[in-house]
C-alpha cells in the first residue's frame, strides 16, 4: 500500500448537518412568507378570498337544517361492514382488537414516537384555535353554538398561547401522548356528549328511529376495551423490547402483520365450517406428500455443490406446476405445486451449510403450513350467512381489497422491475411487454374482464369468486405501474455497489437481495407510497362493476332506502371524508419513513 493510500485510508469526514431554520414569531412569519412584497400581498388576499368562499359554501352545506345528516349517522354499521349478521358483531370486533394489538406492539418496538417541544406544541394550537374561531364565524351557526364554538376556539389558542410563552425548548412531550389524549377525549365524549342513538331495522315501525342521548352501549363499551387495549399492548411492546433482540422481534411482527389479513378475514369473519372427515382424509394428507417430498428437494437444491443441475430442476418443478392448470385437480395441490417451484427457484440463492438449510426447510414447512390452511379455508362453506355473492363488504371490501391487492403486486412488481433491468433478452422483452400492454389499459377495463370474462375460461371445477377475480386483475394491473416505480429505484444505485459485490464474490441473486434492492427500495419510497394511495383511492371503482363497496352503498343503497331519499350528497361527502383522512395518514407515515431512513438528506 503506497503511503499516501495508508494516510488518506484514515481520514474520517465529519457529517455536518444543514443549518437549521430560525423560528419567526407569528407576526413576523406572515409579513416574511405572506406580505413580502406588493405581488405576494396582492396573491396572498386574493387566494384568502377564494379559500374563504369555499369554506363558507362548505360550511354552509355541512350545516344546513335541510340536510339528511341521519341517514348517515344511522347507516354507519352499513357503511362499514354492510350486512354483516348483529348476532356474529363481535368478531368485527376482535379483528379491530388483533389489529390495533399489532400497530400498538409495532409503534413500541419501532419506537415511532417523536419528541415534540411545549414551545411548538404552543404554536400549533394556536393557530388550531384561529383556524376553529374563523371558521366558527363563517358557519351558519344559531347564536348559542357559536358562543360555545367561540369559547372552545378561545380555549384551545389560550392554551397554546400559554404554552408559547412560558416554556422552553427543554421542556417536550411526545406524539404517542398527544394521540392517547386525543383518543381518550373521544372515547369518552361518547360517554358523556349526546351524540344521539340511531337506529335502523326492517321489521319494526317506524324502521328508523333516533332516540336523544349518547350513542347506544353496543358503540361506546367497545370502543373504550379498544382503547384499554392499544395501551395495554402499546406497554407489552415496550416489554418485548427491551426483553428479547430486537431484529428477531421486528421479523416476527412483520410476519404477522403479514399473516393477519388472510387469518382475519378467512377464519373470523368469515368463519368457516370445516368438515373434518374431508380435511383428515384429503387435505392433511396432500399436506404430508409436500411436506416430506418438498423438503427432501429442497435439501438437495439448498446444497452449494448441487450446481446447474439444482436450476434445470426448479425451472421443470415451475414448469409442472404450470402444466396442473391444464388439467382437473384439486386448487391446493396446484397451488402446493407453484409454492414449490418459488422455494427450489430460490434455493440456490439461500444455499449453504446444514444451519442454513435447515432454516430454509422450516421457512418452507411454515409457508406451507399456512398456504394449505388457508386454501382449506376458503374452500370451506362459511357459517356467516349475508345477502349478497361475498360475507362482508363497506368500508371492510374496500380495505381489504387495497390491502391484498397491495400485498400481491409488491412481489409481483420487484420481479417484473428486476426482469426489466436484466441481461436476460427474454426476461426484458416479456416483462417490457406485459408492463406496456397493462399500463395501455384503463382499469375498468381489467376489472369487469376478470370480474365477467375470466370465469368463463377456468378449467372444469375451478371457480373464482368474483372479489377474489378483481383483487387478481387489480394486482395484475397495480404490479406494472408499481414495477416501473422500483425500476427508477434500481436505477439511482450506483454502478460501484455491484462492482463491490461482486468483488466480494457475491451472486447475482445475492448481489441483487442484499445489496441492490434495499438500496433501491429507499430511494423509491415515495412513489411507490403515492402508488399505495392510488391504489386504495382507485378502489371506488369496484361500485361500477356492482361490488358493496362504500362507495355503492353511499351512492346507490342508501339513497334508495324510503326514509332517506335525497340523502346521496350527504353519503358522498362522508365517504369523501373517509377516503381523505385514510390517504392523508399514509401520506404522514411516508414522511415519517423517509426522515427516519434519511431519504434526500445524504
Amino acid at each position: 500500500m503506497s503511503e499516501l493510500s495508508s494516510v488518506t485510508g484514515n481520514i474520517t469526514i465529519p457529517y455536518t448537518p444543514p443549518p437549521e431554520t430560525p423560528k419567526l414569531p407569528p407576526r413576523e412569519w406572515v409579513k416574511e412568507n405572506l406580505f413580502s412584497s406588493k405581488f405576494n400581498s396582492i396573491l396572498t388576499v386574493v387566494s384568502s378570498i377564494l379559500l374563504l368562499a369555499i369554506a363558507r359554501g362548505l360550511l354552509s352545506f355541512i350545516f344546513n337544517p335541510e340536510r339528511q345528516w341521519n341517514a348517515t349517522a344511522t347507516n354507519l354499521r352499513l357503511l362499514m361492514t354492510q350486512a354483516y349478521p348483529e348476532s356474529q358483531y363481535v368478531r368485527i370486533w376482535v379483528c379491530a382488537a388483533i389489529l390495533l394489538i399489532l400497530t400498538s406492539v409495532s409503534m413500541a418496538i419501532w419506537r415511532t414516537a417523536r419528541v415534540v417541544a411545549l414551545p411548538d406544541l404552543g404554536r400549533r394550537l394556536l393557530s388550531r384555535g384561529a383556524i376553529l374561531a374563523l371558521l366558527t364565524l363563517l358557519a351558519p351557526f344559531s347564536g348559542r353554538a357559536t358562543l360555545i364554538w367561540l369559547l372552545t376556539a378561545a380555549v384551545v389558542a389560550g392554551v397554546g398561547e400559554g404554552l408559547r410563552r412560558f416554556t422552553n425548548d427543554d421542556q417536550a412531550t411526545t406524539t404517542l401522548t398527544l394521540l392517547l389524549v386525543t383518543l381518550s377525549g373521544l372515547v369518552g365524549s361518547l360517554w358523556v356528549v349526546p351524540y344521539g342513538h340511531h337506529s335502523f331495522l326492517m321489521d319494526r315501525t317506524p324502521r328508523v328511529l333516533a332516540e336523544p342521548g349518547t350513542v347506544a352501549m353496543t358503540t361506546k363499551l367497545p370502543w373504550t376495551i379498544m382503547l384499554l387495549i392499544a395501551v395495554a399492548a402499546y406497554f407489552l411492546g415496550g416489554f418485548l423490547r427491551e426483553r428479547l433482540p430486537v431484529n428477531a422481534t421486528r421479523i416476527t411482527v412483520l410476519l404477522l402483520w403479514l399473516m393477519a389479513p388472510p387469518f382475519l378475514l378467512y377464519l373470523v369473519l368469515r368463519d368457516p365450517s370445516f368438515e373434518m372427515g374431508h380435511v383428515f382424509g384429503t387435505d392433511i394428507p396432500i399436506f404430508g406428500v409436500y411436506a416430506v417430498l418438498g423438503s427432501a428437494l429442497l435439501l438437495w437444491l439448498s446444497r452449494p455443490s448441487t450446481g446447474e443441475a439444482g436450476r434445470i430442476v426448479a425451472a421443470l418443478v415451475l414448469i409442472v406446476g404450470c402444466a396442473t392448470f391444464l388439467t382437473p385437480m384439486r386448487m391446493i395441490v396446484r397451488l402446493d405445486m407453484l409454492l414449490l417451484a418459488a422455494f427450489a427457484l430460490a434455493a440456490h440463492t439461500f444455499s449453504g451449510g446444514p444451519r442454513a438449510q435447515k432454516r430454509y426447510i422450516f421457512g418452507w414447512l411454515g409457508v406451507l403450513v399456512v398456504m394449505s390452511w388457508m386454501v382449506t379455508a376458503i374452500n370451506t362453506p362459511s357459517t356467516v350467512k349475508v345477502p349478497g355473492g361475498f360475507f362482508i363488504g363497506g368500508l371492510s371490501l374496500t380495505l381489504m381489497v387495497a390491502i391484498f391487492t397491495i400485498v400481491i403486486s409488491f412481489p409481483l412488481g420487484l420481479a417484473l422491475a428486476l426482469a426489466r433491468t436484466s441481461t436476460m433478452p427474454i426476461f426484458r422483452l416479456l416483462s417490457t411487454w406485459f408492463i406496456e400492454f397493462v399500463r395501455g389499459i384503463p382499469l375498468i377495463t381489467i376489472l369487469i374482464f376478470f370480474s365477467i370474462m375470466v370465469p368463463l375460461f377456468l378449467p372444469k371445477g375451478m371457480h373464482l369468486s368474483e372479489v377474489t377475480a378483481v383483487v387478481i386483475g387489480y394486482a395484475l394491473f397495480s404490479s406494472a405501474y408499481l414495477a416501473e416505480n422500483v425500476r427508477g429505484g434500481l436505477q439511482s444505485v450506483d454502478r460501484g455497489q455491484h462492482e463491490a459485490a461482486a468483488a466480494v464474490g457475491m451472486t447475482t441473486a445475492q448481489k441483487t437481495i442484499f445489496i441492490v434492492l434495499p438500496q433501491a427500495l429507499r430511494a423509491a419510497i415515495p412513489p411507490l407510497v403515492g402508488h399505495c394511495i392510488g391504489v386504495f383511492k382507485e378502489t371506488s371503482l369496484l361500485a361500477i362493476i356492482g361490488l358493496f363497496d362504500i362507495l355503492y352503498i353511499a351512492r346507490y343503497v342508501m339513497p334508495n332506502q324510503t326514509e332517506f331519499m335525497g340523502s346521496t350528497k350527504e353519503n358522498v361527502l362522508f365517504v369523501s371524508a373517509i377516503y381523505w383522512i385514510f390517504t392523508y395518514q399514509m401520506s404522514k407515515a411516508s414522511q415519517r419513513l423517509e426522515q427516519r431512513t434519511g431519504l434526500g438528506e445524504r
